[in-house]
């Protein structure tokens, strides 16, 4: 049986190096020559270190040939988005502004995934300083939609999301501010991590909004996630994989996307089934109701344009024809934003949280709509603008509790579904536990037909 080596998983990939049916170095040629094919229609790399690369299979393969491969990860290509820090590489942020800006060393996660063996396979294509939207007016082309270019891929880690899903790589470290991990994860369709904030460090990752900035995974499955969380934490998550749903307490959060922000039929539906799935594995699924949706998306919107624009304000007075259009609509309005705003806005917060945090007196996980379409042309500055609105993912940015975004089925115009969960602070264990049960009730991660 031919095996189509770019979708294999990770532990997939490490039995195959071991017994010699492949190796770190052959399984790089193989995915540089998919890249090298498909790349120019998906444009998820801002650098393609092959150089680099080559060279950290050569030296994998030695290990495995020794039998001491350093762990799970060792050689398995990993990209990085690049608003994060490759030594030697500018962190460029998509951005005019940044093409000179030679990181001296690694962020804190890719020194760690250095560490683990892991190959380093280039930086990725993102909305600029990880804002915005796919602009067309910049150094760099947007990416897209491995499912059909002519769609968005998500963002702002879009390369992210459009490299895991085309198989260019086994997973990708993005960001997430207000969803950006877990948008490309939902409009791409893989699995997009966004762990309890400040899980991950974020040392040599430059910053959009600080109090909300998380460091994101994206990989094909849940398996692979796990194993990527457990190797830059410490932590033994991938274990407990199997255990299902059975005696779990599952909170639907009907409102958000019944409600509060209508979801389109086929996500509905989409989401109907997740949950009845989830109850015929054993779980207890009842509705729950939060805070409405607007009034996380406020105070996550306020903090995030005023930390943003306190960050990049002087450039914008002083230089802003070098940011895309689309940067400087997002990010101005902080410019008006008041310290009253930003005190109000931190009040609601704490109330939201405690909210959220009260849920769990009653549920083990939340089960909420991840976007509430899927993705639209990415040429449609309209639509994205609108469909950007839509999406229930920013509350977790808001309280900063762990979450995650994967597929949910596909639409009649064959472009992911998504859903998302999110559990207790700091319990990634039962949140990957969950989606590992959705994701064998649907059989297995999915592939678009590249």
């Amino acid at each position: 049986m031919t095996i189509d080596w770019h979708w294999a998983s990770i532990p997939e990939l490490a039995a195959a190096f071991r017994d010699g049916r492949s190796s770190p170095t052959a399984h790089l040629s193989h995915l540089l020559g998919r890249i090298d094919a498909l790349e120019p229609s998906l444009h998820a790399f801002v650098a393609l270190d092959s150089d680099g690369a080559a060279g950290a299979a050569d030296a994998s393969a030695a290990r495995f040939a020794a039998g001491q491969p350093l762990g799970p990860l060792d050689g398995i290509p990993i990209a990085i988005k690049d608003v994060i820090d490759v030594a030697g590489f500018p962190t460029t942020c998509h951005s005019a502004l940044r093409l000179d800006h030679v990181a001296a060393r690694d962020a804190d996660v890719v020194a760690r995934l250095r560490a683990a063996g892991a190959i380093i396979l280039g930086k990725l294509s993102t909305h600029e300083f990880a804002i915005g939207g796919p602009a067309f007016d910049l150094p760099f082309p947007p990416a897209r939609n491995p499912w059909n270019t002519a769609y968005h891929p998500g963002g702002s880690s879009s390369g992210a999301g459009a490299g895991v899903a085309a198989g260019f790589f086994s997973a990708a470290i993005g960001t997430d501010t207000a969803g950006s991990a877990r948008n490309p994860a939902s409009a791409s369709g893989g699995v997009g991590l966004k762990p309890t904030y400040e899980r991950l460090s974020r040392d040599g990752v430059f910053p959009l909004a600080p109090t909300l900035d998380h460091v994101g995974i994206l990989t094909r499955g849940v398996e692979d996630a796990a194993i990527l969380f457990d190797v830059l934490t410490g932590d033994t998550h991938a274990a407990d994989l199997g255990s299902g749903a059975s005696g779990l307490r599952i909170g639907m959060v009907r409102h958000f996307h019944e409600e509060d922000m209508p979801a389109d039929a086929e996500t509905a539906a989409a989401l109907d089934r997740v949950a009845v799935s989830l109850a015929a594995q054993g779980a207890e699924v009842i509705d729950m109701r939060l805070p409405p949706l607007e009034a996380f998306a406020t105070v996550n919107r306020v903090l995030l344009q005023s930390e943003g624009y306190a960050i990049h304000g002087a450039d914008m007075r002083t230089r802003p024809e070098r940011f895309s259009a689309l940067t400087r609509k997002a990010l101005l309005p902080g410019a008006f934003l008041s310290a009253k705003d930003m005190i109000l806005a931190t009040w609601h917060r704490g109330r939201l949280t405690e909210a959220v945090d009260a849920a769990f007196a009653d549920v083990d996980v939340l089960l909420t709509a991840s976007s509430m379409e899927p993705a639209c042309a990415i040429d449609d500055p309209a639509e994205i603008a609108r469909t950007y609105m839509l999406q229930a993912r920013t509350p977790f940015n808001v309280t900063g509790h762990p979450a995650l975004a994967m597929m949910a089925g596909l639409s009649t115009g064959g472009l992911p579904l998504s859903l998302q969960s999110a559990p207790r602070r700091d319990d990634e264990r039962t949140l990957l536990r969950v989606a590992a049960a959705w994701e064998a009730a649907m059989g297995g991660p999915q592939h678009p037909p590249l």
